[in-house]
């Protein structure tokens, strides 16, 4: 499998000819949805799901579908009748070739005050999973995990933490968008030195065999 990182919490799976593409926000390039098979949503957050650039997937390819929780399907299902599907947790399909378990409920909690949204995990081939916006915990052992590093509702303690419990056998950033270039290198020697794995990241566009 390769993985190419997109800029923010977007990546790009491609195996035996065919792309799963997680999570193509705003803050990822345009051409970030190009080409794909199959689209995942983890919730409706706009740095996670930019409806007009996956109506444009949809219409750019007739086969192309998507799979999401509720929120974000009911946006787009009346438009591309059998193409939107609908998960939740515990849920298990194949999407362009990829075996899929969704895992977690709740985004993470940014503020009390706040109400709190539906949000999924994606385990992908049973070895890359993408929290979404959520320290979510699989109930089996994750080779691959999408660490989301910087945002409004974690900090590096609990990212930490996050990834000693997963117990992944390498961790690769997302969800860095807000994280300047001074501060990766504080980031980088934390997560790294305590995190008990092999952490690395990817620029938009690099690209990792799995």
């Amino acid at each position: 499998m390769k993985l190419t990182k997109k800029s923010h919490a977007c990546v790009r799976l491609e195996k035996d000819g065919r792309t799963l593409v997680l999570d193509p926000g705003m803050f990822t390039e345009e051409d970030a949805v190009l080409g794909a098979d199959a689209l995942l949503v983890t919730h409706e957050h706009p740095d996670h799901f930019d409806e007009g650039r996956l109506r444009a997937a949809l219409e750019a390819d007739g086969a192309a579908e998507i799979w999401t929780l509720r929120s974000v399907a009911d946006r787009l299902s009346a438009a591309f009748p059998g193409r939107v599907h609908t998960v939740g947790h515990g849920d298990a399909f194949t999407a362009a070739g990829f075996d899929v378990q969704v895992h977690g409920e709740l985004h993470a909690v940014i503020h009390p005050d706040i109400p709190r949204i539906t949000n999924v995990g994606y385990l992908v081939d049973g070895a890359v999973f993408h929290p979404g916006d959520a320290l979510t915990v699989p109930d089996q052992p994750v080779d691959t995990l999408l660490l989301p590093v910087m945002a409004p509702w974690n900090k590096i303690s609990e990212v930490i933490d996050y990834v000693r419990e997963v117990k992944p056998r390498r961790a690769y950033d997302i969800h860095d968008a807000l994280l300047t270039d001074l501060a990766r290198p504080i980031y980088d020697r934390q997560i790294g030195g305590l995190g008990g794995t092999h952490h690395a990241r990817l620029a938009p566009g690099a690209s990792a065999e799995l």
